[in-house]
């Protein structure tokens, strides 16, 4: 896999919060916690962490290689591990295949592990986010050469994290999309279902018509607290979301 400079990453990055990278194979994290809770040894645990639980992952899609391919929801058996169950609840809400949750799952997954040495946490995993704060956070959006891309953003309270915050688009990145929005972001309790969600809203915009119907029927989808969706120079906004401008 050729890496990608993440450019997008300057873009949410929180001044009073110590930024660090752990990257295994395809799964690149950007971290981010107060200094003061920072340890050298750190890294290494999450990478350990995270070896494990793709490692879960990846057993899985040895026996059953369908799961990485398909874009239609996947049945669960009983003996699934937690990885598979989690995404497959998700991409059967959303009605897209299970892998379109997997950003989302491994920055939930690790930020409940950070959790645990810190109150104060950001993950972020190709664009996707999982945040726990003290704090009023600002998270700039990006939607590629749209107008709006870095002149708005949302504006995320202590009271609603944990929160998950994932982005789709159809005109940046290298994630399949079937759509043709620059952004679709949505903010749901968890982030598994905010990445699985996010994909399915891309795919319903075609053009600037179907951006409004495309944040009322992510709006439909219980855990889903807001959603937006940019093409262009238009936007559709709806659920419990704050916009700021950015400057």
């Amino acid at each position: 896999m050729i890496y990608e400079p993440r450019h997008y990453r300057s873009w949410y990055r929180q001044k009073d919060l110590y930024h660090f990278r752990v990257v295994v194979q395809e799964t690149d994290l950007d971290l981010a916690i107060p200094r003061e809770k920072y340890t050298p040894e750190l890294p290494g645990k999450i990478k350990s962490f995270l070896k494990n639980e793709r490692a879960i992952l990846e057993a899985y899609l040895q026996k059953y290689p369908a799961f990485l391919t398909t874009l239609r929801p996947w049945t669960i058996e009983k003996a699934a591990p937690e990885s598979v169950s989690v995404m497959s609840e998700a991409a059967q809400l959303a009605n897209v295949g299970p892998m379109a949750a997997v950003a989302g799952f491994f920055a939930e997954k690790v930020g409940a592990y950070l959790a645990q040495f810190s109150s104060e946490v950001l993950v972020e995993n190709g664009g996707d986010l999982w945040l726990k704060t003290k704090q009023r956070r600002k998270i700039s959006i990006y939607a590629g050469t749209s107008p709006f891309s870095g002149c708005i953003g949302l504006e995320i309270e202590p009271a609603e994290t944990p929160l998950g915050v994932c982005t789709s688009s159809g005109t940046v990145g290298h994630s399949f999309s079937l759509g043709k929005a620059d952004a679709v972001v949505i903010l749901a309790t968890k982030a598994v279902l905010a990445d699985a969600v996010a994909t399915a809203a891309c795919n319903r915009v075609q053009a600037s018509k179907d951006l409004a119907v495309a944040v009322k029927w992510a709006l439909t989808i219980p855990g889903i607290r807001g959603a937006v969706a940019i093409l262009g120079e238009e936007m559709a906004v709806q659920g419990e979301i704050k916009l700021i401008p950015l400057g």
